[in-house]
């Protein structure tokens, strides 16, 4: 290191990458193991807290201590030591194998301070840089075979394809879902979670919530159901749940009636699978949820992408958060093979013609899916056609509705505005596409949920009109233009002059 690089480095001052050390400290090694569990960095010998160089006599001894206390780490620190003009430079290598010890603990770098971690951040640490694998740990609770769930294990050896009838010690031991220890078998918490009566019992946060609402948020829940039967049954249910609560149109060829859901179901399945296997099951106070709304389909997952992940990665690399979630998912073709989750996904909704899912990343990771606006606009002009048709049927009307009254008209809606609350929206688009927020002015609601739940969504799904980007719903550019169908609901519903 040059004297002009040195002399700048002291002025910038000690931070998370830089220590002064007035000379060799006996407690060195504490400030090794920490810069080797942070990113690194550089201590300089024979320079005081305050900056001023006091210069520290350069030697084979010296080098050799230094050399000795980075050697003596658990594992070693990779250091290298030079001289620069009176102070001796120490530059600290971060460590590939985290978290690194000393004799007197684990050491981290907050700031310019050298701090030990407590137990809990011990477990954290360990946690976060992957050191402690959670489907791997042993879970000493639980008991075989009395909290062993047969029929689960059958159900996967079905699925799994292995034939014969193999003792289900063995089978348990080879993938790995438990071990032997002492004469007994020690579940691992990946097996826990696929064949444990009660997995909630050992795991609280092993479940999947999925919810619908009425609108484009959580303010008003029509539907929700926690499902904790184990990982495949969760799973199953999960998509279920979706199939029984979005919409079906339907195409005919060659006199075969297909159903075609408004959303991509094999894109759903995988995109759920992923968020149970790559959640992150060291965060307790949180479980997977799938949530329905007006708009679009969601699927959260705890704890974030895993350390060295990206948005901008998904699709491209893979870190296995689960491996022994993933191959027990694998063996019975729930995934294909590690890495390809995302692309399928992309692949999937891009084949069906659907909008491309987006991803979110913060402490969770939420994958996000649009409806097929086609699809859509088919399913609800014939749930439409069968409403008209059992109306029809119908020998008596509510006293409180008038033949013309919509039933989702909004409460807030003065009696000088339409009875049918869309159609003072498609005028509004008689001539010009608009925004929301000119819609909302052009119909005189304020109220942004109240407008969406009884204006905007009923147009879109009845196909009255559309989006002009309808790949991103969610734009500031968005806008909504009039349809065909739009401009036929206003000349056959003219209001009388």
């Amino acid at each position: 290191m040059k004297p002009a690089d040195l002399r700048i480095l002291i002025q910038e001052g000690e931070g998370t990458t830089l220590e002064f050390k007035e000379s060799l400290p006996a407690s060195l090694a504490r400030d090794l193991v920490a810069m080797a569990n942070t990113i690194g960095g550089r201590i300089l010998l024979g320079v005081r807290d305050d900056g001023t160089v006091v210069g520290v006599k350069d030697s084979n001894n010296l080098r050799a201590r230094i050399q000795d206390m980075a050697r003596n780490c658990d594992p070693p620190v990779i250091v290298l030591v030079e001289p620069a003009a009176e102070v001796m430079v120490i530059h600290v290598r971060e460590s590939e194998a985290k978290p690194v010890q000393c004799s007197e603990g684990f050491f981290w770098r907050q700031g310019a301070a050298t701090q030990k971690l407590n137990r809990e951040e011990i477990r954290d640490f360990f946690r976060v840089e992957g050191a402690v694998r959670f489907d791997l740990a042993p879970c000493p609770r639980f008991r075989y075979p009395q909290d062993f769930d047969r029929g689960k294990y059958n159900a996967w050896l079905r699925l799994s394809g292995i034939t014969g009838k193999p003792r289900t010690e063995d089978v348990l031991v080879n993938i790995e879902a438990a071990e032997r220890a002492g004469g007994k078998l020690l579940f691992r918490n990946a097996g826990v979670l696929f064949f444990a009566r009660n997995v909630r019992h050992f795991f609280n946060q092993a479940y999947i919530t999925c919810l619908l609402a009425k609108g484009a948020d959580k303010v008003h829940i029509l539907d929700r159901k926690d499902f904790d039967g184990g990982v495949v049954a969760d799973i199953e249910e999960a998509l279920r749940f979706i199939e029984r609560n979005t919409r079906l149109a339907y195409r005919i060829e060659r006199l075969q009636r297909e159903n075609i859901p408004e959303y991509p179901m094999k894109a759903l399945r995988e995109a759920i699978t992923n968020a149970v296997m790559h959640r992150d099951w060291f965060v307790e106070g949180a479980n997977v949820f799938v949530e329905i709304y007006t708009d679009r389909i969601e699927v959260v997952s705890p704890g974030g992408l895993p350390k060295g992940m990206t948005l901008a990665d998904l699709g491209r690399k893979s870190v296995r958060r689960n491996a022994l979630i993933a191959d027990l998912l694998h063996r019975i073709d729930f995934i294909e093979k590690a890495g390809t989750g995302v692309k399928r996904i992309r692949d999937e909704a891009r084949e069906g013609g659907y909008p491309e899912p987006e991803w979110e990343a913060n402490g969770f990771v939420t994958t996000i899916f649009w409806p097929n606006p086609g699809i859509r606009a088919q399913a609800t002009a014939e749930q439409r056609k069968q409403a008209d048709r059992a109306g029809a049927q119908s020998p008596t009307q509510s006293p409180t509705q008038s033949p013309t009254q919509s039933p989702t008209q909004s409460p807030t809606q003065s009696p000088t505005q339409s009875t049918d609350p869309v159609r003072r929206l498609l005028e509004a688009l008689r001539d010009r596409e608009s925004s929301a927020g000119e819609l909302r002015q052009a119909v005189g609601i304020t109220h942004r949920p109240t407008f969406r739940e009884n204006y905007l969504h009923p147009a879109l799904d009845a196909g009255l009109i559309e989006r002009t980007i309808p790949d991103k719903p969610s734009s500031r550019l968005q806008r909504y233009r009039l349809t065909e169908a739009g401009r036929a609901h206003l000349t056959k519903n003219k209001e009388p002059e």
